[in-house]
């Protein structure tokens, strides 16, 4: 099984990236293979182009995306780790996943079909926030990104919805028995989705 982690977050050595890692690091020891797409080090650009628009003719994907596609093409596991920002996911990961999962990969043909074109694989979601999980409940927030990051995406793109794990309380000098904790979380999640018996 091949996963793409792909996670958003400007700072290198953030929750998110640590929490990305111990994912990547469960699925390489249950045998997966990995390939880690970390967007702010690779200076993605998010921003959607002319060129790019499904209007009018089949669009034309710019070569940076030619070539995320070309990566992604035979993953069968999705894994989104972001920080929520004004209770929504970075723009950099909004970017990522509206350019490179766009029509005619994830999604699509000729016709301007919403047809999926990815079904039979999967999609696990991992987020954090400063607010605990409770309050992102309370506000509607985490409802939000379940039903347009999680349970629409899916749908378009034809992948199974896994999971969705979020971990609120995140401050930038967290101690580090919480987030060694919160690595176990991931790697239960990790073995509850791909291990044995899953």
């Amino acid at each position: 099984m091949k996963h793409a982690v792909i996670f958003a977050h400007p700072r290198e050595r953030s929750f998110t990236a640590a929490m990305a890692q111990a994912y990547a690091e469960a699925a390489a020891a249950l045998g997966h293979s990995v390939i880690r797409r970390d967007l702010y080090r690779m200076g993605f650009d998010p921003r959607l182009k002319q060129e790019e628009l499904p209007f009018d003719q089949y669009s034309h994907p710019a070569p940076d995306v030619i070539s995320e596609r070309a990566l992604l093409n035979d993953v069968d596991v999705f894994a989104l780790f972001y920080p929520l920002w004004l209770n929504s996911p970075p723009a950099m990961l909004k970017g990522y996943l509206e350019r490179v999962f766009g029509l005619g990969f994830a999604y699509g043909d000729e016709h301007h079909s919403t047809a999926s074109r990815l079904a039979g694989r999967k999609l696990i979601s991992f987020s954090s926030s400063g607010a605990p999980l409770y309050w992102v409940q309370q506000t509607g927030a985490f409802d939000a990104i379940r039903a347009l990051f999680d349970r629409y995406f899916a749908d378009l793109c034809g992948l199974t919805l896994l999971d969705h794990v979020h971990f609120g309380g995140i401050v930038p000098d967290t101690r580090e028995d919480f987030v060694a904790a919160r690595r176990e979380d991931v790697r239960a999640a990790v073995a509850k989705h791909f291990g044995k018996g899953a």
